[in-house]
């Protein structure tokens, strides 16, 4: 069994699919590691790393991937990649496929059995394969890192002999995994921390983070919950009301995160640009949606943009690759756990169980077609049923797990 590991081509990319720790179980499980050079230079795994735990470097994609039977990838293979790959090679990424037909098309007429990470169901065994929750705590974190390096004052309360300097109250929209850890996150640097979601399971969570939870309580939003544990779509009464109370606490915050994403859709809009312009000058909002159009009015991807009153909107990009090195060694983990189903312990090679509950809900192209049910053609495609907040269902604080 071959394994390959390609360099990220996308330049936005800091991440790796594997880790020096993770080549020595892939060497166990009886495989031959090859690895593209440079392929961990922006996680800070230099390629003697790699080699000490057992991997062969080479020094181009085509070398590392031509005869692998499995490739892992952070993203998506893109057309010039998918030239080296082997014909029925399994390939495991992060896809990104909602309307990406002209790529998933690509995948299959390269006769590559590619599978999608982020469709890893949310059931128990699966846990420790989801990418969206490993990725998305991190992304929680570095919001709240982001917002305090922008924000031009002191988190936390200071009592000192020239005064005393109030803490600065920071507000989460969206309370899955990403909502959660920046909840804790924002709470331990000292922040007056409040939230909201239109789950109305989460408010025990927020609490027990020591933040304060807003919403319009009404009898609706008791019932604002499907049975699989996603948000149901309000009324627009209830829709009103909530605006009013959100855009009336907005006017007094300093600090704003949106997490708020739905697969196959664009990002909700949750902050306009009246809100915006209510905030006090030098107040930071971090959209951590912006690249799926973005939750705040005005943000851009990749920027960070002062209006014209003094707030700032910060829109990065790829906010879990900004912590490369922790992203990618639970991204890794993540693989190595999906990998793990698929290889016959006695023989030591691939062997995909093609009717296993996960393998079928992540297995986009097989045999030169696009096979998902989601994605088989425009027609057919159907996003699943939608999350909530952060695409991810409620979480334990602070942790990411389910």
């Amino acid at each position: 069994m071959r394994i390959g590991v390609l360099a990220e081509s996308d330049p936005g990319e800091s991440r790796v699919a594997t880790v020096p720790d993770l080549v020595k179980k892939y060497v166990a499980l009886g495989a031959d590691v090859t690895i593209q050079s440079g392929a961990g230079k922006d996680s800070g795994i230099p390629d003697a790393d790699f080699e000490a735990a057992g991997a062969r470097i080479v020094g181009s994609a085509a070398e590392a991937v031509g005869d692998a039977d499995l490739v892992l990838k952070v993203r998506r293979p893109n057309a010039d990649e998918l030239k080296s790959f082997k014909k029925d090679a399994v390939v495991l990424a992060i896809m990104d496929p909602y309307g990406r037909e002209a790529e998933l098309k690509a995948m299959a007429d390269a006769g590559v059995s590619a599978f999608a990470m982020e469709l890893m169901p949310r059931i128990t065994r699966a846990q420790v394969m989801d990418v969206l929750s490993s990725q998305a705590n991190l992304a929680g974190y570095r919001a709240v890192i982001d917002a305090a390096a922008e924000f031009g004052k002191a988190l936390p309360m200071m009592m000192t002999a020239a005064g005393t300097v109030p803490a600065a109250k920071a507000f989460i929209m969206g309370v899955g995994v990403a909502g959660l850890q920046a909840i804790a996150t924002a709470k331990r640097l000292g922040a007056v921390v409040s939230a909201t979601d239109v789950r109305p399971a989460v408010k025990e969570q927020v609490a027990s983070l020591g933040g304060k939870f807003i919403a319009v309580e009404d009898d609706e939003f008791k019932q604002a919950e499907t049975s699989g544990g996603y948000a149901k779509e309000m009324s627009a009464e209830y829709q009103k009301k909530q605006a009013e109370l959100v855009a009336s606490h907005i006017a007094k915050q300093d600090i704003i995160i949106t997490t708020a994403l739905i697969p196959g859709r664009p990002a909700p809009k949750l902050v306009s640009k009246a809100m915006v312009d209510s905030m006090k000058p030098g107040s930071v909002i971090v959209d951590l949606a912006v690249e799926r159009g973005g939750n705040v009015e005005g943000a851009k991807l990749g920027e960070v943009v002062t209006t014209e009153h003094g707030v700032k909107i910060v829109g990065f990009a790829n906010v879990p690759g900004r912590l490369a090195a922790t992203a990618s060694g639970l991204y890794a983990k993540n693989l190595f756990a999906f990998v793990e189903t698929m290889v016959d312990k006695e023989s030591k090679q691939l062997a995909v169980k093609w009717d296993d509950e996960l393998v079928k809900a992540t297995n986009l192209t097989r045999d030169g077609q696009v096979v998902h049910d989601s994605f088989k053609s425009k027609s057919e495609a159907s996003a699943p049923e939608a999350p909530g907040f952060d695409a991810t269902k409620p979480a334990t604080p602070a942790t990411g797990e389910k």
